[in-house]
């Protein structure tokens, strides 16, 4: 089992084993290995990772919650929760933020759960209403500097469904401009133009290049 850490385009993977695509990584000249947790160990992957040849990490430990207690430690974790919506029609949804194609998602508020920010922050985002919650799709983890300080967002995805015969009303003051219903056969443009993390949770739901 995995998880792949984004510091903008480039991962670093918390892992138990070494599987097919850990190895292939593992194969590139400027990827890095480390087999402890020390905290020493850690730092030297952080400060590698500031190189501009720097290509993937990957940290290794038998015990994966062990490992990533460990890492998360470096960081201010910051928990948002999120949403892929499909409508009737089976389009997904998709919010233009900052000039990169996202989903919607945000941080979750003291004592509310995870679907349930996941649900409020759609809605607040998008204009949605009648959002029927389905399933938990996963996690993804990526890393930002902000004020001097380094922290860890994990976003928790949520699928949902709703109708297509809604107004879309971005939420300007969360730097969203535009918001489109994307058919599936079609979902490798916006994919195109997003951040590795959202491609790494979309493609657990939908086979995406």
């Amino acid at each position: 089992m995995h998880i792949n850490i984004y510091f903008g385009n480039e991962p670093v993977i918390l892992c138990d084993e070494i599987d097919k695509e850990i190895n292939e990584i593992l194969h590139h000249p400027d990827a890095m290995f480390i087999d402890e947790i020390s905290p020493k160990a850690i730092k030297s992957m952080l400060h590698e990772i500031k190189k501009e040849e720097f290509h993937a990490g990957v940290i290794w430990h038998s015990d994966l919650e062990k490992l990533k207690e460990t890492f998360f430690k470096n960081f201010k974790v910051i928990e948002a929760a999120g949403g892929i919506v499909q409508n009737d029609k089976k389009e997904v949804l998709f919010i233009l933020r900052l000039g990169k194609w996202d989903l919607p998602k945000g941080k979750i508020e003291k004592n509310e759960k995870e679907a349930e920010a996941a649900v409020r922050e759609v809605m607040e985002e998008t204009g949605l209403s009648g959002l029927q919650l389905k399933k938990k799709i996963g996690e993804t983890y990526h890393v930002y500097d902000e004020f001097g300080k380094h922290f860890l967002k994990i976003s928790h995805w949520y699928h949902m469904n709703c109708s297509s015969k809604q107004v879309l009303v971005p939420q300007t003051e969360e730097h969203i401009t535009e918001i489109k219903w994307v058919k599936t056969r079609d979902i490798s443009e916006p994919v195109a133009n997003t951040y590795p993390s959202i491609k790494n949770i979309l493609s657990t739901f939908f086979d995406t290049p």
